[in-house]
């Protein structure tokens, strides 16, 4: 077999005939590699070739038992109603956040039903049998295998005929196909594409463990997360929460989410996020700048807790704090409330913190993190019966949101007496005087003073 020689960027790939000292394509400095590349032409046999044939689409059919359900409502609700049959799913996360436990939990209650591997490339097999000792894994069926080599893994799969494979992690995978480092750009997609080819001809469920980049993004090329069908994030509140949030899913929505605690005994299930999201406080002694809003996510609507401070700037630079709302949904409600209710925030530093650490996305919020803001620069409380959604424009009026029942029906059931919003309030100004009433008036007027 004729082979020929080409250089390769481990940093992102890039093919060179020669050796070069600086990557053209990426910019990296002494990152080439050589590797073999075999120069005769692929054959399919004859089998093969009968079954590469295409289909009318009307004529493909969608089977009743697609989905498996792993065990874990939290999982089974972010992957859109269970697991899809011949699907890739990457779930990535920072060192230590508990991606491991989640899928041998997993793996271990997949197993009761189906035939289920876990393979680990960083751990051995005695170290995966102390985690579920200590987890309280007593699942007979699960089995483990200790490989980096994917011929090795591929090969396993193929005479095992599993149902479920849980790969930890794909960045320890390696193929004499493209070199003998571990981790590189080359190995990723070449690892994953082989496991996601297996899953696809075989109909069976491969789910990756990626480790992520300073910047929270899965380590290696962004072309491997579009050569899986789903990929998750495990994303830490900074306190004992665990949220998974799909980043893309070719089968479900990427609006849904998942809550665990860890505990001693693993990652557990939060099917009640106001029990985490909201701080009981008597009415009494609720602060300025607290109010609670309700924000639909996915299929569900639940409450959390929006908290804001606002101080003097130091010379004279206003700033905005917060790492859980986007910063420029800040920026413009502070805008909106400025140029209509006449109250100045240009010359105060903005901090916004969301209780139980989750990161909002809904534009429903917009209302209650102006009447936040409002609270906080004024000093005057939010009234613990009274609740706020809806989306802003920046005419400063206040617009519908999806799932307006749904929200009023959740304050109601917490006992929220009074729910401002579309429908109640036009405007910014009017859902000011509707939570406030007379004590606007005390409210510092263009001042730099509080």
């Amino acid at each position: 077999m004729e082979e020929k020689t080409v250089y390769i960027c481990d940093n992102c790939g890039h093919k060179e005939p020669k050796w070069t000292g600086r990557c053209p394509e990426c910019g990296t400095w002494n990152s080439f590699s050589e590797s073999k590349v075999s120069k005769k032409p692929v054959k399919l046999s004859k089998a093969q070739e009968v079954k590469i044939a295409p289909v009318k689409l009307t004529e493909c059919t969608v089977g009743e038992n697609d989905r498996i359900y792993s065990g874990i409502e939290e999982i089974d609700r972010v992957l859109g109603g269970g697991i899809m049959r011949g699907s890739s799913i990457m779930i990535g996360g920072e060192p230590g956040i508990g991606k491991s436990t989640l899928m041998l939990q997993t793996a271990a209650l997949i197993a009761e039903n189906y035939k289920a591997l876990y393979i680990s490339g960083e751990e051995s097999a005695a170290q995966i049998k102390q985690r579920s000792e200590r987890l309280g894994i007593k699942s007979r069926l699960l089995e483990v295998l200790c490989e980096t080599n994917l011929d090795n893994v591929l090969s396993v799969l193929e005479k095992g005929k599993y149902d479920f494979v849980v790969l930890d992690s794909i960045q320890t995978m390696t193929s004499a196909e493209v070199g003998n480092t571990p981790g590189t750009p080359n190995q990723l997609k070449y690892c994953c594409g082989m496991l996601t080819d297996w899953a696809k001809r075989c109909g069976k469920i491969v789910m990756m463990i990626a480790h992520v980049t300073k910047d929270g993004l899965i380590a290696g090329p962004k072309t491997v997360e579009h050569m899986v069908d789903t990929v998750l994030y495990f994303e830490s509140s900074g306190t004992d929460l665990r949220i998974v949030r799909a980043a893309k899913n070719r089968f479900g929505s990427i609006d849904e989410f998942g809550i665990f605690q860890m505990k001693q005994e693993g990652l557990v299930q939060i099917k009640n996020p106001e029990s985490v999201f909201l701080n009981k406080r008597p009415d009494k002694d609720v602060p300025p700048g607290v109010s609670i809003v309700p924000v639909f996510e996915g299929t569900r609507v639940f409450l959390v807790e929006i908290q804001a401070l606002t101080v003097p700037a130091k010379s004279g630079i206003s700033r905005i704090y917060s790492d859980k709302i986007d910063v420029s949904v800040i920026s413009r409600v502070a805008a909106i409330l400025e140029k209509h209710c006449r109250l100045k925030f240009s010359d105060h530093d903005i901090y916004v913190n969301v209780a139980g650490g989750i990161r909002i996305r809904d534009v429903g919020t917009e209302l209650a993190i102006a009447l936040t803001l409002y609270s906080a620069r004024t000093g005057i409380p939010v009234p613990s019966d009274i609740i706020a959604s809806g989306e802003l424009s920046l005419t400063g009026e206040v617009l519908k949101v999806k799932n307006l029942a749904g929200r009023e029906k959740s304050a109601s059931e917490f006992g929220f007496k009074t729910f401002v919003g579309p429908g109640r309030v036009k405007t910014i100004t009017e859902g000011i005087k509707a939570v406030f009433g007379n004590a606007t008036s005390r409210a510092p007027e263009d001042t730099g003073t509080q």
